[in-house]
């Protein structure tokens, strides 16, 4: 059954749902990992939330202020799931408690504050995952390795899509997720940094950028009370949108090769819209996550009128085979959050990082950092991180 090993959530939104459900399915699906995941703790500062989320799910304690949980020493990794603006109070006084630390992107508000904690993770000896989950899917770890293998010949181009339509309605309530002191950069941290993410994992680093931004929905209501996910609000004040709901940035990889990333929030008839399009000297590949156990492979000698072939992801490909047994039989979003669950525990179990890290943070952070100053300059520039 494996040993008992005390985790914790902090913020009970849909996120640290996920990572709950995560938690208690890891066992189910990776039998040889030697640590089992116990829920000890949740904390969230809506008065009752925390209280629910124990009863639904076996929690043995809830609390509303995050610091009870550093203080609690039965447990030993903590999912941070809070806003964007928590990230690095939380995540640094976590590691500083000695606790392992499993963080939702973007990690802060800014480069400064995802190395902030990437530092303080560092320091303590702890490990540190991000959530970055679109790099965990089956096809994109088969799409990372045929790249590697040559099998399009040299990548010479990318397009990077994230379109959704989670912010279009112009009554959804205006949220911590648009004020630029809390929510940071929008759609940047929001999608765009999921994009540089998948970016660096198959292609290598980025070199230079340029961007530009929009805000396409200027006002919102302030919502009356707690809110969670995108809620709508009508009646109340309204208030300006400050941080971005578009991003398009040309990129420019230390490979040589050459890419376009575009983001958007407010995509009206686009759900959940991911994915990239990968060309090389010899062939192609293509993802989309709304299909995510498919590959569209091109590859051969014929160059010109060279057809595409899909691919269906199976046993072989990434950590598929831990949940179905043949191809083609589907796999979800919350999968994919059980393979994050499960870099984070062998990486605490074996002391080495697995999966994403807060270095990749870091980097991801940067870059957006980046097409920040890109947008306001009008200029090319070079990632910081």
């Amino acid at each position: 059954m494996g040993s008992a090993f005390g985790v914790a959530v902090v913020g009970f939104g849909w996120m640290g749902r996920v990572h709950t459900q995560a938690y208690a399915r890891v066992p189910h699906h990776f039998p040889g990992l030697s640590l089992r995941p116990e829920l000890i703790a949740v904390a969230d500062e809506v008065p009752g939330r925390a209280e629910e989320a124990a009863a639904q799910y076996g929690f043995a304690t809830a609390a509303r202020d995050w610091r009870e949980v550093a203080a609690d020493p039965r447990v030993r990794a903590v999912s941070v799931a809070a806003p964007n603006f928590l990230h690095r109070e939380i995540g640094v006084a976590l590691a500083e408690a000695g606790k392992h630390l499993w963080i939702e992107k973007p990690v802060g508000l800014d480069a400064a504050d995802a190395r902030a904690v990437a530092d303080a993770v560092a320091a303590a000896g702890v490990q540190g995952t991000v959530g970055f989950n679109y790099r965990n899917a089956p096809a994109v770890a088969a799409a990372r390795e045929l790249i590697a293998a040559g099998e399009i010949g040299t990548v010479t181009h990318v397009r990077i899509r994230l379109f959704s339509d989670y912010a279009a309605h112009p009554e959804g309530a205006l949220t911590w997720r648009y004020e630029r002191e809390r929510g940071g950069s929008g759609v940047l941290g929001d999608l765009a940094s999921h994009g540089v993410d998948l970016a660096r994992f198959l292609l290598g680093e980025i070199a230079s950028l340029t961007a530009d931004t929009a805000v396409f929905v200027p006002q919102r209501a302030r919502p009356t009370g707690a809110t969670a996910g995108h809620i709508r609000a009508t009646g109340g004040e309204l208030g300006p949108v400050e941080n971005d709901d578009y991003v398009s940035c040309l990129l420019r990889f230390a490979s040589g090769a050459r890419g376009v990333l575009e983001a958007c929030r407010v995509s009206v008839g686009e759900q959940n819209n991911y994915g990239f399009e990968i060309h090389g000297t010899k062939g192609a590949v293509s993802w989309d996550f709304r299909r995510m156990g498919e590959l569209g492979v091109s590859r051969g000698t014929s160059f010109q009128d060279q057809p595409v072939s899909t691919v269906y992801v199976g046993p072989g490909h990434g950590a598929y085979a831990a949940f179905q047994p043949g191809a083609a039989n589907s796999m979800g979003y919350d999968d994919l959050k059980v393979i994050e669950a499960y870099n984070f525990l062998r990486s605490v179990e074996e002391g080495t990082p697995y999966g994403a890290t807060l270095e990749d943070a870091v980097h991801s952070v940067a870059a957006l950092d980046a097409m920040v100053r890109s947008a306001e300059k009008g200029t090319w520039t070079s990632p910081a991180g």
